[in-house]
């Protein structure tokens, strides 16, 4: 099966950010993106789903107890 690929809109909605600090995640390595160019023009990049998985797991953090 096929991965399943996001657009930066989606994933920028997901984390609840806007899409230049998805770009950024980009551009530091952080989150790798699959290159649709079909031509010389712009590119077309599309984050695939597992990938924001991995991201969101690697960013996870456990909550603190609470003390009494």
């Amino acid at each position: 099966m096929p991965a399943r690929l996001l657009s930066i809109p989606t994933v920028a909605a997901a984390l609840d950010v806007d899409r230049r600090t998805v770009y950024r995640f980009i551009a530091a390595g952080e989150l790798p993106v699959v290159d649709l160019r079909t031509g010389p023009g712009r590119s077309r990049v599309r984050v695939p789903a597992a990938s924001l998985d991995e991201f969101l797991s690697r960013r996870a953090v456990a909550m603190p107890t609470a003390r009494r």
